[in-house]
């Protein structure tokens, strides 16, 4: 495993925050993890705070909607609070990646917060879905506009699972990227088929529709799935693993600590 231990983005245990956070973590950290990532973490950082403190956990980067705020400086306030270094933006629905112009316009606003980020001595960053990868502007995929057209101080954080459900070669797109990512969600599952088409374009993709809840239930723990996870891993040695599930069939907890073990035994 890399020098550095994996971290868990705590979305997949939000039923188990929304009933007793400060149990949640110390579930997390029973584990074996040492790094968390939280998100929308502005309006709970107290109970964050004294949460990871009990548990002895840290949050080397965490989740906010920035992009559309009129205050990201509340978010940034809030991410020096709880040590969290990297604050990154986890979704921009689909019909704002529809054409060069909604592209640009994202870039732009993208590399503004990373300048804004930078006062408060933090990096700032945006996390995939499938959609930027399935829209094609004249051919091309958004994402890779995007990437071309954002400020080098812009850090990225690859979804490898809805990448690969997008249809990408997410080692090679990882090794074009380089150091441009720092991060990777890791999670496997279904990816083929025409689960990228049929999935919703808006947030409701993670709030998820009854039609497409066995979708969702059929992400499984690393390794056990479509998605090539030991190739993506050592295509990115230097990139933080985030392991997350958007849903699970079974204890999310126990799913979690299989992806640990895993990450653990082939992660070198």
């Amino acid at each position: 495993m890399p020098a550095t231990p994996p971290s868990v983005q705590l979305y997949s245990v939000r039923d188990a925050i929304s009933q007793d956070l400060p149990a949640a973590i110390a579930r997390i950290a029973d584990i074996g993890f040492t790094q968390v990532e939280p998100y929308d973490f502005v309006e709970s950082a107290d109970a964050l705070e004294a949460a990871f403190a009990d548990s002895g956990v840290a949050a080397p980067s965490g989740h906010a909607p920035v992009i559309d705020s009129d205050a990201p400086e509340r978010t940034f306030e809030a991410a020096n609070r709880l040590g969290i270094r990297t604050v990154i933006d986890p979704f921009i629905p689909s019909d704002r990646w529809q054409s060069a112009d909604d592209v640009e316009a994202l870039a732009e606003r993208v590399s503004t917060l990373a300048d804004d980020a930078a006062q408060f001595d933090l990096r700032f960053g945006y996390h995939n879905h499938q959609w930027e990868f399935t829209n094609l502007i004249n051919g091309r995929p958004a994402y890779e506009l995007f990437a071309e057209q954002i400020s080098s101080e812009v850090v990225l954080e690859l979804d490898t699972f809805w990448a690969t459900v997008g249809g990408v070669d997410v080692p090679t797109l990882l090794r074009a990227l380089g150091t441009r990512v720092q991060f990777l969600h890791i999670k496997d599952g279904k990816a083929g088929g025409d689960i990228a088409t049929s999935l919703p374009s808006s947030e409701s993709a993670l709030i998820v529709p009854e039609a497409l809840a066995a979708a969702f239930k059929e992400q499984t723990p690393a390794g056990q799935g479509d998605v090539d996870v030991k190739a993506i891993l050592d295509a990115a040695p230097h990139a933080l693993r985030v392991i997350e599930f958007d849903d699970y069939a079974h204890d999310v907890f126990d799913g979690i600590a299989e992806s640990f073990a895993w990450l653990k035994e082939n992660d070198k």
